[in-house]
């Protein structure tokens, strides 16, 4: 990961402001955050080696709430990956109208290199190196990549023993048992299939039991499988970091998730198991996955996917981006150039910020819902918050992406300008 996906993320906000009104003060102050940490993070191994892992906490934007953003564990977490990942989230959390900013951590490991002790030692540690910059009322982690509600659990535990108190509020996607939500971990998904339910009609029109295909294969690419399998989908090829697999006919989704999730034992984090070992399939290589001539695509693993070197074999009709930042700007005015429609990132896997707003919300009033009323009211906050944004892209004659962007932008000059801009920008808020 380079600086490059920080300047593409920069170039889409740049695009979007002649279409928006916002302030030449708020502006510049998008193009920067509020504050980055990077952190040292020691950890005793399990062979009594000490190792130093690197480890980062960005906070891109306040102007609406505290900073919201998951950590991920990934061996290419770099400084500018999580700035770039709390500038999206920042529009991602005014996009959806949630009383949030952007934020995102991460370290630089493999997880999967590390026993479960070692991992937890890790979570713990790191949780410690920026408890100082956290809080319910400051910046709210949540679950990203490779970390999940075990990790969350840690982290809030240790937390609260830094702080001497109870503080569910202070991460989010935690265990049921420590104050998380149902619904928390398969809203990412949920999130997207509401935007589809509502696309489909409009971009799909007469197509009975689409075609689908998905690369990555995680909890988020596991849990749309499930639910595009139920709604009629035919997923016709899925893939992981080791490969992938394609059917025409139609895959087999749930022996496709046994062969990816069989044998791992009791006391592993992670699965080691690939789609690959699928039986009966052919085999697949990601970067085929995404020229398969289906009716929707949906990248569900990492940034910069779809590029300017293959937008132009994409055949699919449609792309849904479960993944943060899947498609480069150039790909994007590729995709647009050949009427491909792309429903963003900000949008299509905001289910999951969305439930984490639930959850914080209920830490702090203890008042917890019932899992049919999480989803109703994740229900009508997709739906309506893309209704504004199809609004906005057919009222004015631009993408999706960029509608998504132009509200995005909307909401958060509303709210620079409800502050008062030019006390706000000269650093009076205790940035």
């Amino acid at each position: 990961m380079t600086e490059d996906l920080l300047e593409d993320a920069i170039v889409r906000f740049e695009e979007a402001l002649p279409h928006a009104e916002l302030s030449e003060d708020a502006c510049d102050r998008l193009r920067a955050p509020v504050s980055s940490l990077k952190v040292s993070v020691p950890v005793r191994m399990d062979d009594g080696k000490l190792r130093i892992f690197s480890g980062y906490r960005v906070r891109y934007d306040d102007t609406r709430g505290p900073a919201k953003g998951g950590i991920r564990y990934h061996p290419a977490v770099t400084a500018a990956e999580v700035t770039t990942l709390a500038f999206w989230m920042t529009f991602k959390t005014a996009l959806m109208d949630l009383p949030f900013g952007g934020g995102k951590g991460g370290v630089a490991v493999d997880p999967k290199q590390l026993s479960a002790s070692e991992l937890e030692r890790l979570s713990r540690g790191y949780l410690a190196a920026i408890a100082d910059v956290i809080g319910p009322n400051v910046d709210v982690p949540a679950p990203d990549v490779a970390t999940g509600e075990l990790v969350m659990g840690w982290m809030a535990h240790e937390y609260a023993k830094i702080r001497r108190g109870h503080h569910p509020g202070v991460v989010t996607g935690k265990p049921l048992a420590l104050g998380g939500v149902p619904g928390r971990t398969s809203a990412t998904s949920d999130g997207a299939l509401h935007v589809l339910r509502t696309v489909q009609p409009r971009v799909l029109p007469g197509v009975d039991h689409p075609s689908a295909a998905i690369q990555g294969f995680g909890n988020a690419g596991q849990s749309i499988a499930r639910l595009l399998d139920a709604e009629g989908y035919r997923i016709v090829a899925v893939s992981d970091s080791k490969g992938g697999i394609h059917d025409p006919d139609g895959l087999n989704i749930e022996e496709v998730i046994r062969a990816k999730n069989d044998g791992q034992s009791m006391d592993e984090i992670y699965c080691k198991g690939s789609v690959s070992d699928s039986s009966e399939v052919d085999r697949i290589s990601n970067e085929k996955l995404l020229q398969i001539d289906v009716d929707l695509l949906i990248p569900a693993a990492l940034e910069d996917v779809i590029t300017a070197d293959n937008a132009r074999d994409i055949q699919a009709s449609v792309i849904v981006e479960l993944a943060n930042g899947p498609t480069t700007g150039e790909a994007d005015r590729i995709l647009d150039e050949r009427g491909i429609v792309v429903i963003p990132d900000i949008l299509a896997n905001a289910g999951g910020v969305t439930v984490s707003y639930f959850e914080w919300v209920q830490n702090r009033s203890g008042d917890y819902w019932s899992a049919d009323e999480v989803e109703k009211r994740l229900t009508e906050r997709m739906s309506t918050q893309f209704d504004a944004v199809m609004g906005i892209a057919e009222a004015r004659d631009v993408s999706v992406r960029m509608a998504a962007y132009i509200l995005a932008l909307e909401r958060l000059g509303e709210a620079a300008t409800a502050i008062g801009t030019r006390e706000f920008f000269n650093g009076q808020r205790g940035a």
